[in-house]
């Protein structure tokens, strides 16, 4: 007997290794019914809560596609069931099985990010779920983006963007701006320190490129710490400049490679500023 709901989600995984899988299942719900019996496999949506993964160690919240693979055979014993996934162990009788089939299933699910619940009563039967974290849509990824950004977004803070590059500079300022913050931006080095002076009480901490025009970033930052050595700043690089970087470790507060999501740039700025 099969089942399936009609709006399955999503899945992605390897069409061959999960298909042995849940041949596997059949083959030994079959073996379990010698008699005969009834192997139903059914598929169907599920969300699981953080209720769920505190109870099952192996899940995250999150949609799965569950596919069940159920027999009503035999049973399996509860002094064994939890050895059925190790390798070599079997209940058949010689030369009927090797042991494998249970320990492999349980590689594959598990090399896909997956988990497998089983339960069984003697005498009635035994059903294997197999847990498929489903595909998040364009929408869920945006929406949890945003949330994310959301939780490390600024609340007026005033930041100085020292960037040569004209579209990493405007890039950068404009995601500060659109998530709570206030930019004051800076072309060079010099330019920075002239900003930065002008506005010392102001500004609360300063995003400076290490590779600048005019004065450099490791110039600028010292000068900078100069006029308020209490400041926060966090050096920007694209290239890992180890020396420069080791120079002017004892004045940054963090190091912010290139190139940068706007994510990265809110929690680097969000960490310094709740750093004490």
């Amino acid at each position: 007997m099969i089942e399936y709901s009609d709006k399955l989600l999503t899945i992605s995984g390897d069409v061959t290794q999960l298909h042995q899988v849940i041949m596997n299942l059949c083959v030994n719900a079959r073996d379990a019914m010698p008699d005969g019996g009834t192997l139903s496999i059914t598929a169907s949506n599920f969300f699981i809560d953080e209720n769920y993964a505190r109870m099952h160690t192996e899940a995250q919240v999150g949609s799965y596609v569950v596919i069940a693979v159920s027999d009503t055979g035999i049973g399996i014993p509860p002094e064994i069931l939890y050895r059925i996934f190790e390798p070599f162990f079997t209940t058949k009788e010689f030369g009927k099985g090797t042991g494998l089939g249970l320990s492999t299933s349980l590689a594959i699910v598990k090399s896909h990010g997956e988990f497998i619940n089983v339960y069984s009563e003697v005498g009635k039967g035994t059903k294997f779920s197999i847990y498929l974290p489903a595909i998040k849509t364009r929408t869920e990824i945006q929406n949890a983006q945003e949330q994310k950004l959301e939780l490390l977004s600024g609340h007026g803070e005033l930041v100085l963007v020292a960037e040569d590059e004209d579209s990493v500079r405007d890039v950068t300022v404009s995601t500060l701006e659109k998530n709570g913050y206030i930019a004051l931006a800076a072309e060079d080095g010099a330019d920075a320190v002239a900003l930065y002076a002008q506005n010392k009480d102001k500004v609360k901490v300063v995003l400076m490129d290490m590779m600048m025009p005019i004065m450099d970033g490791q110039a600028s930052i010292r000068a900078i710490r100069k006029i308020n050595y209490e400041v926060k700043i966090i050096a920007v690089s694209g290239l890992a400049e180890k020396e420069k970087l080791k120079n002017v470790a004892d004045y940054t507060n963090s190091f912010l490679p290139k190139p940068y999501t706007a994510e990265k740039l809110l929690k680097t700025i969000h960490e310094v500023l709740s750093a004490k």
